[in-house]
């Protein structure tokens, strides 16, 4: 899973410390989403959305082989 989260820092102007506090999490879990070593659980991937103002899906995007195969 791909993810916007370093970008909507640098548009909040904010480190990843800072928003680790803000939703409740170590630095080292933001550090491991960006690089894509974490995926967060659905109350944590709100709480970031909420924070950004963006969409879940804009936050975080499924990559080809991860997406639902319509029939």
């Amino acid at each position: 899973m791909k993810n916007t989260i370093k970008v909507q820092r640098a548009i909040k102007n904010i480190t990843q410390a800072k928003l680790a506090e803000i939703i409740g999490v170590s630095r080292q879990t933001i550090n491991a989403m960006e690089l894509g070593k974490y995926v967060p659980s659905t109350l944590l991937a709100l709480k970031m959305a909420s924070y950004f103002e963006v969409a879940v899906k804009t936050l975080f995007i499924l990559e080809e082989n991860e997406e639902i195969k319509q029939k």
